[in-house]
């Protein structure tokens, strides 16, 4: 038995992982690393479960530092997901300088549907992560995530007020906060379908298969006219198949 952990900017995923599943999906906030809480906490999940490796992605590094303090001084192997133990071919110029958790969605993506494969990562901030068809990792583009968007637009802005992320029922707004949702969910849907159309002419393809992750993607993606495939815990399930081999 494994333990997977994903440590984002916001929350933090960790699973217990085998070599065709994982399960037990916990989430909280990255931020509780610092409190004796999440010891707690894990203590309590782990208890009576025989652990063999701890493979975390993350993009906290003080939450990194936190967890494989605590984990190494609980007797585990603590590894952290790099670009030289994934296991992917990387055609990249500074190939230690991609996310962790950008790596994973490529394993998993990769595993399920092949390869050329774009993995859309909708979390604090939006990447797009591109296999090619050679199976290569190599690039992609970040922009900013929805929700730091529109938080940026109320905390800079008098009169504009801090929204509820939702789908808008039509396209000219007739409040404040409606037009503001317009200018969010559409105006991301449009991005992110310009960004794949471009995506694909560098690739040379007519249609490469879009893979959806992270908590805003649901919200994206439902409407959007390319063919999602929506898979949310994609990035505990490449760090899944990247502990199989590490193992």
């Amino acid at each position: 038995m494994n333990l997977v952990i994903d440590i984002g900017n916001t929350h933090t995923d960790m699973a217990f992982s085998t070599h065709g599943r994982i399960f037990r999906i916990v989430r909280f906030p990255t931020e509780d690393w610092g409190s004796g809480e999440t010891g707690n906490r894990i203590t309590g999940y782990t208890q009576n479960t025989h652990v063999q490796l701890v493979l975390c992605s993350s993009v906290a590094p003080s939450a990194t530092r936190m967890a494989e303090k605590f984990f190494t001084k609980s007797g585990l192997r603590f590894i952290p997901l790099t670009h030289l133990n994934c296991g992917l071919t990387i055609d990249y110029p500074q190939p230690e300088t991609i996310g962790p958790d950008r790596l994973a969605n490529a394993i998993g993506a990769m595993d399920e549907f092949g390869a050329p494969v774009v993995v859309v990562d909708f979390g604090t901030a939006v990447t797009f992560d591109i296999i090619n068809k050679k199976g290569a990792y190599v690039g992609g583009i970040i922009a900013p995530g929805l929700s730091a968007m529109t938080d940026y637009l109320h905390e800079k802005t008098e009169l504009l007020p801090r929204i509820k992320l939702r789908k808008p029922r039509r396209v000219i707004g007739k409040t404040t906060e409606e037009a503001m949702q317009i200018g969010a969910i559409h105006g991301y849907q449009s991005m992110v379908q310009g960004l794949l159309r471009q995506i694909n002419n560098s690739l040379k393809s007519t249609l490469v298969p879009a893979i959806a992750t992270g908590g805003c993607a649901k919200l994206i993606c439902k409407h959007a006219p390319e063919s999602f495939a929506l898979r949310p815990r994609l990035t505990l399930n490449g760090l899944r198949l990247a502990s199989n081999r590490i193992n």
